[in-house]
């Protein structure tokens, strides 16, 4: 069994930051891309950022230079750094990534439970 488990999300002003992190636990031979996705009331699910295994990193235009993804390997955990939120941000965001539980397995995706990001102007 494999399981993500995202923590950090909450209440922050506008101009604020917070840090989203996502462990990623079970048995888990190697982890491959990881990623952050968003929904946002009325909206649809938005790829925020991606890290691949090698650390080259992806964002939507609307994060760039405001939001950085990083990973830290050996504790199978992604965090999402974002600075200068804007109300707009409010959303509930998800990790998502692409692990082999073991050696013979292929790549398939698990996604944790969310956790909700509250941004007031």
């Amino acid at each position: 069994q494999v399981q993500l488990v995202e923590s950090g999300g909450g209440l922050a002003h506008a101009g604020g930051s917070l840090r989203l992190s996502c462990a990623a636990s079970g048995t888990i031979f190697c982890i491959g891309a990881m990623r952050w996705y968003r929904l946002a009331p009325g909206k649809q699910l938005e790829l925020v950022a991606t890290i691949t295994s090698g650390s080259s990193t992806n964002y939507v235009d609307s994060v760039k230079g405001r939001f950085t993804i990083s990973r830290d390997n050996a504790k199978n955990t992604v965090f999402l750094q974002m600075n200068s939120l804007k109300p707009e941000d409010t959303a509930v965001y998800y990790c998502n990534a692409d692990l082999r539980r073991r050696a013979v397995d292929s790549y398939s995706g698990y996604w944790g439970q969310g956790t909700q990001v509250t941004v007031t102007s």
